[in-house]
């Protein structure tokens, strides 16, 4: 019985890390869907205000999420407005990420493991924010 519970969490350790060490989007037709372990996040591309290009995260204070070589997953937050969250979805803390800004006051950091495939959905973000914007 001890080696058949070594091993399921053995497996559940092994399942966890899978799925914290990459970030999981999907794109719907009107949204964008980013799934990384426990945290998800739902981005409504009606509601963009802005998609831009940031070397570094502001220094900021964990509420609850984790950090683990160069990945940062969680919520966290900003000193200067406490009372809004920051959704952070970073798989390279050494490369740019995207910071997005909805609703007015929401925003998330994002970036993949590959660099092409950050630069892709940037671009696809900010297509999408210059067609849903009024003119």
């Amino acid at each position: 019985m001890l080696n058949l519970l070594i091993v399921v969490a053995v497996l559940c350790s092994i399942l966890a890390f899978v799925v914290h060490s990459k970030n999981w989007t999907r794109l719907r037709g009107d949204r964008m869907q980013i799934l990384s372990g426990g945290y998800y996040q739902e981005i409504p591309f009606g509601e963009l205000d802005s998609v831009l290009w940031k070397e570094r995260i502001p220094q900021m204070e964990r509420s609850h999420g984790f950090s683990f070589w160069a990945r940062e997953k969680g919520v966290f937050v900003d000193s200067l407005y406490p009372r809004r969250p920051v959704y952070v979805y970073v798989d390279d803390l050494r490369q740019r990420k995207i910071k997005v800004r909805y609703r007015d006051t929401m925003v998330v950091f994002l970036n993949f493991e590959d660099s092409m495939e950050t630069r892709t959905m940037y671009q696809f973000l900010k297509n999408e924010l210059e067609l849903r914007s009024p003119q």
